[in-house]
């Protein structure tokens, strides 16, 4: 059966505001370089090449296209989950909610597993081992959720140093 195909919404200058507005609340961030791009209600997508808005719409007209850009972000309620990828594009302006791990700690994370650690916060954190960004988790009363995908997950233990 074939699935059918949702268009893109590119964001106008307003919603682009808005979600900077969270950024900035939530990870410190003021600007992003580039067009987003929504694909249903929450997937949004960062562009960065040259192509201008009109040159997006038309590729998509001409062309069935899965995605443009790079997956950034996930809308979920007031908040916004950063994908890795997000957060590599802007982690020169991340400076609020980072969650420095340890190694051990970085180790299960890379693994898929939850970190049972109280934050004292109820919110999206910016997990960081050393100077690297391991992507973005949601921190409750006694652990952080992991988002990391399943396809990239580490198999092996001991890999991290």
């Amino acid at each position: 059966m074939k699935q059918k195909f949702i268009p893109f919404k590119i964001l106008s200058k307003k919603e682009k505001i808005e979600i900077e507005n969270k950024l900035n609340k939530q990870f410190g961030i003021k600007e992003i370089p580039g067009i987003l791009l929504r694909r249903g209600a929450e997937r949004i997508f960062l562009f960065q090449g040259s192509f201008t808005k009109k040159d997006i719409k038309e590729l998509e007209y001409n062309i069935p296209t899965e995605r443009v850009g790079i997956y950034f972000a996930k809308i979920i309620g007031n908040y916004i989950r950063l994908s890795i990828e997000g957060i590599h594009a802007l982690k020169d302006q991340i400076n609020k909610n980072i969650f420095d791990l340890n190694e051990q700690q970085a180790e299960q994370w890379m693994t898929g597993e939850e970190l049972l650690i109280e934050t004292g916060k109820r919110d999206f954190l910016i997990m960081r081992y050393k100077e690297d960004f391991l992507g973005c988790g949601k921190a409750s009363e006694k652990k952080i959720g992991n988002y990391v995908p399943k396809s990239r997950r580490l198999k092996n233990k001991n890999i991290i140093v």
